[in-house]
């Protein structure tokens, strides 16, 4: 990806509502999973720490580690968090089997080539009974130019996800859609729309926007959590297990 992109979501994504909403939703699904007291945690593709930043605070005795293959992305989360932060390719994890309690992996598994290779080494790395959290870009048919500019492979279908996992060993796999009630709104921009001088859709928002866009998807996330699974959205996030 190019390295004005790392600088962009550095720059954006404490406050961005988008990632906002994302590692919301993550924490949920950890809180879930996991139990308050010792964990390890492994967020692979940590680009430039924002999830890492985000969530490290809220429990002290989970223990985060981040991994990216970008240099570039590195160093900012370094600058940016406490957390322990390697420099690795997913597709070859430089962890021992079994080390990690769970794996976090929030829209990077779209940007490699290898995804099943990817997959398998995030498996690799837990430990029986671990869970992994994956989140992603849905639907092939919304690809656009943000995709282009973040230097995307694919965007997945829930049913490809699902397959994925499968073939990487993982069970008790859940997929939610999310980011629906924008969803109109994303087509009209990406598909119908001029095509920005800017890049992706990485950017600062108006503070007014932001704040609206952040309680759509609060809303949406009870309406889901009251309701159930979403039928549709921007977004799929797997759940999984790692048979013991």
């Amino acid at each position: 990806m190019d390295p004005a992109e790392y600088h962009k979501m550095a720059a954006v994504e404490d406050e961005m509502w988008f990632y906002h909403a994302l590692h919301q939703r993550i924490r949920r699904r950890l809180a879930d999973h996991l139990p308050a007291g010792p964990a390890r945690i492994l967020d692979a593709g940590c680009g430039t720490g924002g999830l890492l930043r985000r969530l490290q605070p809220l429990n002290p005795a989970w223990r985060w580690t981040g991994v990216d293959i970008s240099p570039e992305a590195c160093g900012l989360a370094r600058q940016r968090t406490t957390a322990e932060v390697i420099e690795g390719a997913l597709e070859k994890l430089p962890f021992a089997a079994g080390h990690f309690d769970a794996v976090v992996s929030a829209d990077v598994l779209y940007h490699i080539e290898d995804d099943q290779a990817a997959l398998g080494e995030l498996a690799r790395v837990l430990r029986p009974g671990g869970w992994l959290i994956v989140n992603v870009p849905a639907y092939p048919w919304l690809w656009s130019y943000h995709d282009e500019a973040v230097a995307g492979q694919r965007r997945y279908g829930a049913w490809e996800l699902r397959e994925k996992l499968r073939r990487a060993g993982l069970a008790d796999i859940v997929l939610t859609h999310w980011n629906l009630i924008l969803l109109p709104l994303i087509v009209a921009r990406r598909k119908l729309g001029p095509r920005p001088a800017s890049g992706s859709d990485v950017q600062a928002y108006p503070g007014w926007l932001n704040a609206a866009l952040k309680g759509v998807l609060a809303f949406e996330l009870t309406l889901a959590e009251a309701f159930g699974r979403l039928p549709a959205g921007t977004s799929v996030m797997a759940v999984a297990r790692k048979p013991v």
